[in-house]
C-alpha cells in the first residue's frame, strides 16, 4: 500500500499542477482553440465550393476538415502543455523532482496525463460545433470520440515530452515542434484524403502514425459509416494505442538518461 501511494501521489500532484497552471493562464485555451478555429472557418469556407472528397458527395469541405481541426487542437495543446517541461528545468523545479525519492515513471505520467487532460477538455469544447456542420453527437458517438481523443492526446503529449526533454530553450522547442508536428498533421488525412495522391506521398501518409489517429477519429464521429481509402477502425485503434505506448516508454527512457541541464 505504501509503495502504491509513493507511486500514485507524485502522479496526482504533477497532474494537478498542470491543471492549476492552465486555470491560471486562460490565454492558453484561446490560443489552442482560436487559431485552429480561424483556420477551419476561413479555409473551409473558402474551399467549400471547389472541394469534394471522393465518395462523399454529401460532405462539404468545412465538414470534412472538422475532424482534422479537432486533431489540430489536440496537437496545439500538446505543444503548449509540454513547454512546461523546458520551463520547469530552467526554473529548477525539474531538478528538485529528479532528486526526490519518486520514480521517473511517476514524473512522466503526471506531466503527460496533465497535458492529455487539457487536450481532452479543449477537444470537448470544440465538439460543441459538431452540430453546426451536421455531425450528430449521440451518446455512443460522444463516448467513442472521447476515448479516441484521449488516446491521441496521450500520444501527442508523450511525443511533445520526448522532444521537450531534450530542448534547452522554448524557442528551439517551438522550432522543432513546428517543423515536425505540423507536417505530421498535414499528412494525416486531416486536410486532404489519402486517395488519388502521388505514390510517394501516399506512402508517407501510410507510415505516419497520426494518419491512423485521424482516420479513427473520423470514423468514430460517423459511427456506422464507411469511408473510402481509410483503414478499419480496429486497425486505427491498435496503431494509435501502440503510438501512445511508445511515446510513454520513450519519455520514461529519456528521463532516465537525464540530458544536460536536467539535473
Amino acid at each position: 500500500m505504501r509503495n502504491q501511494t509513493a507511486f500514485y501521489l507524485p502522479v496526482y500532484s504533477l497532474w494537478k499542477r498542470e491543471i492549476i497552471r492552465f486555470v491560471r493562464d486562460k490565454h492558453r485555451l484561446f490560443g489552442a482553440i482560436g487559431q485552429p478555429l480561424v483556420l477551419w472557418v476561413l479555409v473551409g469556407s473558402g474551399l467549400q465550393a471547389s472541394f469534394q472528397p471522393a465518395g462523399l458527395q454529401d460532405i462539404g469541405f468545412l465538414e470534412y476538415i472538422y475532424p482534422g481541426t479537432l486533431l489540430l487542437i489536440l496537437l496545439f495543446t500538446a505543444i503548449f502543455s509540454t513547454i512546461s517541461v523546458v520551463e520547469d528545468r530552467r526554473e529548477g523545479f525539474m531538478q528538485a523532482v529528479l532528486v526526490a525519492p519518486i520514480s521517473q515513471t511517476s514524473l512522466v505520467l503526471g506531466k503527460v496525463l496533465g497535458g492529455t487532460t487539457l487536450a481532452l477538455f479543449e477537444g470537448l469544447v470544440f465538439l460543441v460545433l459538431a452540430f453546426w456542420v451536421g455531425i450528430p453527437l449521440t451518446p455512443s458517438v460522444l463516448l467513442a470520440t472521447m476515448g479516441f481523443l484521449f488516446l491521441i492526446g496521450l500520444a501527442l503529449t508523450g511525443l511533445g515530452f520526448i522532444i521537450a526533454w531534450r530542448m534547452e530553450s522554448t524557442a528551439g522547442f517551438h522550432a522543432v515542434m513546428n517543423l515536425f508536428l505540423m507536417p505530421m498533421w498535414l499528412l494525416s488525412g486531416a486536410f486532404f484524403p489519402i486517395t488519388g495522391l502521388p505514390g510517394w506521398l501516399s506512402w508517407v501518409m501510410v507510415i505516419n502514425p497520426l494518419t491512423y489517429g485521424m482516420a479513427g477519429l473520423r470514423q468514430v464521429l460517423y459511427l456506422g459509416r464507411s469511408f473510402e481509402g481509410l483503414p478499419g477502425l480496429d486497425v486505427c485503434l491498435g496503431i494509435t494505442a501502440l503510438f501512445a505506448l511508445l511515446t510513454l516508454v520513450g519519455s520514461v527512457r529519456g528521463v532516465r538518461k537525464r540530458p544536460k541541464g536536467a539535473g
